[in-house]
Formats: C-alpha cells, sequence, structure tokens
C-alpha cells in the first residue's frame, strides 16, 4: 500500500484562513493574500489550526502539486505574519548610477554612462526603498517581492562589455532570512 501523501501547514495565533472552493484567503497583521489553487483529484481543506492538502490519487505528479501547494500556502502565512524582504547593493567603479523610485518603476539613470534611463516594474503591491547603495524591497506577497527584486536586477544587466571588466550593476545580496552573496 503506498504512502500517504498528505501535508499539514500550521496556521499560527493571529492568521486567519478561510477556503471557498479553490480560492484560498489568508488574513494576518500585516494584509490579505488570496490565490487559487486548482488541479484534478487535489483537495484543500481546514482542519482545526492547520490546513490539510492531499489527493485522492496516490502519485508522483500528485505528489508534486501538493508540496507545490503546501508551499504556497505556507509562504502565504509567512507573509501576513512576517512577510518578505530582498536587499540589493548598488555597485559601480565607472560611472556612478543614480536610483530613484516614479509610481510604479524604479528608474535607474548613468548606467555606465548611458543617456537613457533604464527602467524596472514594481511588481504588485511591492514596496522599494532607496537607502544609500542599498535598495530594499518589502511586501507580503513573497513572489511579487521576489519578482521586483528580479526586474530591478536584470535592468542594470550588462550588454556589449566584458562583465569581469565591468561589474557595475545592482545585485542581490539579500532574501527574506538568507544572505545570498
Amino acid at each position: 500500500m503506498p504512502k500517504k501523501l498528505a501535508k499539514f501547514i500550521d496556521i499560527p495565533d493571529g492568521v486567519d484562513v478561510q477556503i471557498d472552493g479553490s480560492m484560498l484567503k489568508v488574513f494576518g497583521s500585516k494584509g490579505k493574500l488570496e490565490r487559487g489553487f486548482w488541479y484534478p483529484s487535489v483537495f484543500i481543506e481546514k482542519i482545526d489550526s492547520s490546513v490539510k492538502v492531499d489527493s485522492k490519487v496516490q502519485k508522483g505528479r500528485e505528489k508534486a502539486i501538493i508540496g507545490t501547494f503546501a508551499s504556497h500556502i505556507a509562504n502565504m502565512v509567512t507573509g501576513v505574519t512576517d512577510g518578505f524582504e530582498y536587499r540589493l547593493k548598488i555597485v559601480y567603479s565607472h560611472f556612478p548610477i543614480q536610483v530613484k523610485i516614479a509610481g510604479n518603476e524604479v528608474l535607474i539613470t548613468n548606467f555606465l554612462g548611458e543617456r537613457k534611463d533604464r527602467r524596472a516594474n514594481i511588481v504588485g503591491s511591492s514596496k522599494v526603498e532607496i537607502d544609500g547603495d542599498e535598495v530594499i524591497v518589502t511586501g507580503i506577497n513573497k513572489e511579487e517581492v521576489g519578482q521586483t527584486a528580479a526586474n530591478i536586477e536584470q535592468a542594470t544587466k550588462i550588454r556589449r562589455f566584458d562583465p569581469r571588466v565591468f561589474q557595475d550593476g545592482i545585485y542581490i545580496t539579500f532574501k527574506g532570512g538568507k544572505h545570498v552573496v
């Protein structure tokens, strides 16, 4: 008989989870997140102070989907309680880079002496702050925060120059709870 694949995600105090069909809503001190979870034969249910993700079929693909759903739900719970933070370092040796926020974009001027500004979109409800030579991206949705940080890093990607010589750019140095560099 195959092993049961169910995953349980604990709900801490101060967090409320509501399940409406395939829609899961998580409420916490930092805000509210909602997301749709649907896959054939995989279901999500709330049991006491935990969320159970299980499947009627016990095969490899369902096991992968159960793990993915459980990770997304755990990230939602972490987001509404603690939030997520990415830190990026502004590095230049040739031309001083100027970074500023304009609406829902980050403007990077004077990158490698270019006349045209480089732009990076701020995704969703992420917040971006510039503190000296550091850019701080925060929010409750891990995917939005991560995508915003990636957009900023990719906006300063070096083209037409040797990246070993021109190491200018904005690089991710810290993700949530761990240092990258």
